[in-house]
């Protein structure tokens, strides 16, 4: 077997461990409560030593946010690698639909939610992540119109890109609430309703 062939077998497994810990946390989260499950119960459950768990994962509240890192480098691709001529709204819209909409579609979502809201460490750890993705994703914007990544109005649409899983959680049609978001950024705040006068 060759480098390459090695080298993609072994990320090919790193991978599938890392998803079988994340499987097993989440099912013993959403089953017993956070609080209630410990390192070594997961480590057992995804039939791993408690060494290689934290190899994967820095933390017990990273074990409820395994795509983390994924997710950021999903949200600044969506910025740097849209095709030409489309604008970074535009872009921005098509992943938010692309990627929020499964997740919100997803039958464990609201137990999911339910974990986040009744867990202060879970809260404290998204909104620490939230921060992290709301810098890379405003430094993208900033890198793409040449301006300084303190840009305040950058770091604003960042901030509103993220916040919208948050805003349009629980809504009966996910999609048209997304659809609204954007509606906002495109064409500016309207008192509900006054499209209609």
């Amino acid at each position: 077997m060759d480098k390459a062939s090695e080298g993609g077998r072994r990320e090919r497994k790193k991978a599938a461990t890392r998803q079988a810990i994340g499987g097993a946390a989440l099912e013993l989260f959403l089953e017993r409560g956070y609080d209630q499950v410990s390192i070594k119960e997961i480590a057992d459950a995804a039939d791993v030593a408690t060494t290689t768990l934290f190899k994967h994962f820095p933390c017990k509240e990273a074990l409820v946010f395994d795509e983390d890192h994924n997710r950021e480098a999903r949200l600044v691709a969506a910025v740097r690698d849209r095709p030409a001529g489309q604008g970074i709204v535009e872009a921005l819209h098509e992943h938010v639909l692309e990627s929020w909409l499964p997740i919100a579609a997803d039958p464990r979502h609201a137990e999911f939610a339910r974990l986040l809201d009744s867990t202060q460490a879970l809260r404290d750890y998204a909104e620490r992540m939230w921060t992290r993705h709301t810098a890379a994703l405003s430094a993208a914007i900033a890198d793409d119109i040449g301006v300084d990544h303190d840009n305040i109005t950058c770091r604003a649409l960042a901030r509103f890109i993220l916040e919208i899983p948050t805003l349009t959680r629980g809504q009966d049609d996910p999609r048209a609430a997304v659809e609204e978001m954007f509606h906002i950024l495109t064409r500016g705040w309207q008192p509900p309703g006054a499209d209609d006068q």
